[in-house]
């Protein structure tokens, strides 16, 4: 907590001053960084909806995302002087691990406002910026894809040197997915070699949409020294300034960057009026001369369909904090707030509904119903040393205060927050309440987890039946593809790591744990080898869990390769005191295309398993939807565990028969529903089992590897003959096409020249450099491991390797022998 965050309606008097002097300096005694000075900026949580920027920003790792979040705040005035990732003091990289490998990891939400009082118009009012950090690892692209859906808008960060890189590519088309409103900053324009041409080219060329340059850097000798604004004619940022407007107004641009500039808002225009008929009209009425207010509000309009057709693109070097106010700035006049963007579809039961229509129903329908007060998601979970779980909320509608009961959808219970905050990295602004379109983290919540969704009703205590059930967009979880093995030391320091793997898991459900019952050995899964190191440094400095490690290992599944017999298990043992008896009869067979063309009725797909529950005599159940929820449960319990190897169950469709006639009896309690259907896929399996029909899943990756044209005949041979993979496609990189479907045509591209222009093509502008290729491939996980490392000595350190899991595939032949 600093002092710079504390917010309050009413002046502070002597005593609470005098106490929260005290928490601050117990604070910086406690802090194992040097001290960072943070000004008096004050955040305003009551701002309107229209003044609220939600956004986010993406690209591929050490693209500059994090420095220029440290000189975003530091140009609002939250920051007295920018923070370096190279000096491990950034604001947004909290986690030691972060600072340590200077690479981003968890996302980090920042609230700030924009623009500080100085700059401030007559008639302006401040925005509040709610902006997440989100990591550029692909082993972190969970952590990015989850915090999608709550953004109204998103940075993408492409270095200078590089263009458009694979993993940008990614959550492209992620931001794609979710009609995210998106601009582009090129980065590291002060760094030899740095090409804003090649840049822009690459975004048309990769990203499938025209680049709309609206700024272009003004070159000095040897790097950047300013840019400018296409649509005001204006500089807009220069090196050396804190880029105050009475500073710029000295600088006006003359000579070549002047026709440029003209030469630029001509296309400019152009490609606005071909996507937006009401500047055509005005196109036509004025000719150029069109205001630059008409032309901001065309491109807002644009960039508000999130289809990314026309791609603003903004210039900088935040290192140096060369156009990151510019950016700020785009960020207020182009990007949508809360309000600008499409209305809410929420999930009621199987179906799905805008929020509105909802909300009229339960207003429309009996007078003493409950009714939805507020509605929000959890988009993350963290945990805060000195305040517990952190759960990261975006408000959708209504007003979240504290100390009010929300009833978790998900979870169906409910649950009381105890303070709500606004987030600055390890800096927390307590604040009454959050309105709609807020993002926000609430303490207190015991059991909220990514995904769920929150509802205040009124009256407050009361869950109205069909309503209980809303859901806003939960998160699919992808499979593990890698695990590691820990043992506790002892029964005392077993208890503490599972309390740590608890919270961990909650944190990021793409981290999952299970313990053995047979050798008490914990097993935790996760996307990959950077995962798990980090999950492990996770374990043992943040929760201090001490623990024997293995090393990393492939996540091996099981399948079924052939259909069981009916298997029907009775279940009457005494669980936890109570006695009863239950029954039910279940069929296992390999899930396949043709059951989900031909499925109907309702089921459950988890784990890449499907899960259908039968009920015959359903008038005879007292309440159906709850049995059928006790053997689902019993089901996935029975899944997580296969006969052959212990590995989780994949690839199943299972059919569960509960006959009324011959399955029910006086007393079922839900214990004994659970068991009898986990008795009965466990008998199955072990069948099959016996039989030789459980076979063995192992992760294929499709790999994604830039390496020299020299060294590539020897990477293609050893991923196809070493390590059993298939190559799909070699391309150079300078001629890749984006793969959305949308070609486009490089001389339809507009890009302002580089200082040392004097090439006419892209082959050319890599005369004097590498000729790089593109290898694609479908490569086995165990085999990749540790290839990064092997990569290194082939292409001398001039290579990059990205993989994503590609699916499952069974092992055959003397590798199934080895396992």
């Amino acid at each position: 907590m600093s002092l710079f965050a504390l917010t309050c309606r009413a002046p502070l008097r002597y005593s609470q001053l005098v106490r929260l002097a005290s928490i601050y300096s117990r604070h910086s005694e406690r802090t194992r960084f040097h001290v960072r000075q943070y000004s008096s900026h004050v955040i305003q949580h009551d701002t309107g909806i229209q003044y609220v920027r939600n956004i986010g920003i993406i690209a591929h790792v050490d693209a500059g995302k994090t420095t220029t979040t440290e000189h975003m705040l530091y140009n609002c005035g939250a920051l007295h002087r920018a923070g370096h990732v190279d000096q491990g003091d950034t604001v947004t990289d909290f986690l030691p691990m972060e600072r340590e490998r200077g690479i981003t990891i968890q996302s980090a939400a920042i609230t700030f406002t924009w623009p500080p009082k100085e700059r401030l118009g007559p008639h302006d009012q401040p925005h509040v910026i709610n902006l997440i950090d989100t990591p550029g690892h692909v082993d972190f692209r969970f952590e990015v894809e989850r915090c999608m859906p709550v953004l109204d808008g998103a940075i993408c960060v492409i270095d200078g040197v590089e263009g458009v890189e694979a993993h940008t590519e990614r959550v492209w088309a992620s931001a794609q997915e979710f009609k995210v409103p998106r601009i582009i900053y090129v980065n590291k324009l002060d760094r030899d070699g740095a090409s804003f041409k090649k840049s822009v080219q690459d975004i048309g060329l990769k990203l499938g949409g025209m680049p709309l340059v609206c700024q272009i850097p003004w070159w000095g000798k040897e790097s950047v020294k300013g840019v400018v604004d296409v649509i005001s004619r204006s500089v807009v940022s220069w090196r050396g300034t804190r880029d105050a407007p009475e500073e710029l107004l000295k600088v006006i641009p003359e000579g070549t960057i002047k026709d440029e500039i003209e030469r630029a808002r001509e296309r400019l225009i152009e490609q606005l009026c071909e996507e937006d008929d009401e500047l055509l009209e005005m196109f036509t009425a004025q000719g150029k001369d069109i205001s630059d207010a008409a032309i901001k509000k065309s491109i807002r309009r644009i960039i508000n369909k999130g289809d990314g057709s026309l791609i603003p693109v903004f210039a900088g070097a935040s290192f140096k904090n060369i156009g990151v106010a510019a950016l700020l700035d785009a960020v207020k006049d182009y990007l949508p707030s809360p309000s600008d963007r499409p209305e809410l579809e929420v999930r009621i039961g199987r179906t799905q509904k805008p929020l509105s229509e909802v909300l009229e129903s339960a207003k429309s329908s009996k007078k003493h119903q409950p009714h939805v007060e507020a509605l929000a998601s959890v988009f993350k979970v963290s945990h805060d040393p000195r305040r517990g779980m952190l759960t990261f909320v975006r408000v959708y509608h209504g007003v979240v205060r504290k100390n009010i009961h929300l009833w978790n959808t998900s979870l169906q219970q409910f649950e009381r927050p105890l303070n709500i905050m606004q987030i600055s990295g390890e800096r927390t602004i307590e604040i009454p309440h959050l309105s709609p379109g807020q993002i926000g983290a609430i303490t207190g919540l015991k059991t909220a987890r990514t995904g769920d969704t929150l509802v205040i009703f009124a009256p407050s205590k009361a869950a109205q039946h069909e309503l209980g059930t809303l859901q806003v967009r939960p998160p699919e979880t992808p499979p593990a593809v890698a695990f590691i093995v820990l043992d506790a030391y002892s029964p005392t320091g077993a208890k503490a790591l599972e309390a740590a793997l608890d919270n961990l898991s909650r944190e990021d459900p793409s981290l999952r744990w299970s313990q053995d019952e047979k050798t008490e050995q914990y097993t935790l899964s996760g996307m990959g080898t950077l995962h798990l190191e980090v999950a492990r440094d996770r374990l043992e400095n943040h929760y201090k869990a001490e623990a024997l490690w293995g090393a990393i290992s492939v996540d091996y599944k099981e399948c079924l390769t052939a259909p069981t017999p009916v298997h029907r298990a009775v279940f009457d043992k005494v669980v936890a005191g109570k006695s009863g008896k239950a029954a039910c009869s279940v069929v296992i067979e390999p899930l396949s295309d043709h059951h989900r063309e031909t499925l109907s009725g309702s089921y459950l797909e988890r784990d890449g398993n499907i899960i259908k529950i039968v009920c015959k005599g359903e008038n005879r159940i007292a309440d159906i939807e709850h049995t059928k929820q006790q053997l689902t449960n019993g089901v996935i319990s029975a899944l997580a565990r296969g006969p052959r190897r212990n590995s989780p169950m994949q690839q199943c469709f299972v059919t569960v028969t509960y006959d009324t006639s011959t399955d029910l009896f006086d007393s079922s309690p839900s214990s004994h529903l659970v068991g009898a259907a986990n008795k009965a896929v466990r008998d199955a399996l072990k069948e099959a089992h016996q039989q030789q029909q459980i076979g063995v899943l192992e992760p294929v990756m499709r790999v994604t590897i830039v390496c020299p044209e020299v060294t590539a005949g020897a990477v293609q041979h050893d991923l196809h003959a070493v390590r059993g993979g298939h190559v799909l496609e070699v391309q150079d990189i300078g001629e890749t096409q984006n793969r959305g479907g949308n070609i486009i045509d490089v001389s339809d591209i507009y890009a302002p020249p580089d200082p040392y222009e004097f090439q006419t093509t892209l082959r050319e502008t890599r005369k004097g450099r590498l000729r790089m290729l593109e290898i694609t491939a479908r490569v086995p996980f165990v085999e990749m491991l540790d290839y990064d490392t092997l990569l290194r000595g082939k292409t001398q350190g001039r290579h990059t390797l990205t993989m994503a899991l590609d699916t499952f595939e069974r092992v055959t032949g003397p590798r199934e022998k080895d396992l």
